[in-house]
């Protein structure tokens, strides 16, 4: 759960840098694959947004173990935005 809540977080500060503060975006999908056991220090996250739309920002994180090259998790997370009026 608290690799799920920092991937979830690193998408969050993705999506709203991007798009500015949206009071009803929320994700929508959250997909993680475990890679290999974490390290028993601080876990990294790194985002990239893939596509940022209207209605849908697309992302993935990749998570790492503080001072290891290789993620020990691969996450993809969809955001849904709130149509603007």
């Amino acid at each position: 759960p608290t690799m799920m809540e920092l991937a979830d977080f690193a998408m969050y500060v993705a999506v709203f840098s991007a798009v500015g503060p949206q009071a009803l975006a929320v994700t929508t999908n959250l997909n993680i694959n475990f890679l290999r056991k974490p390290a028993q220090t601080d876990l990294i996250a790194e985002a990239k947004l893939l596509k940022v739309g209207k209605r849908l920002a697309v992302g993935e994180v990749s998570l790492f173990s503080d001072g290891q090259d290789e993620p020990v998790a691969h996450v993809t997370s969809t955001y849904s935005l709130p149509q603007k009026n």
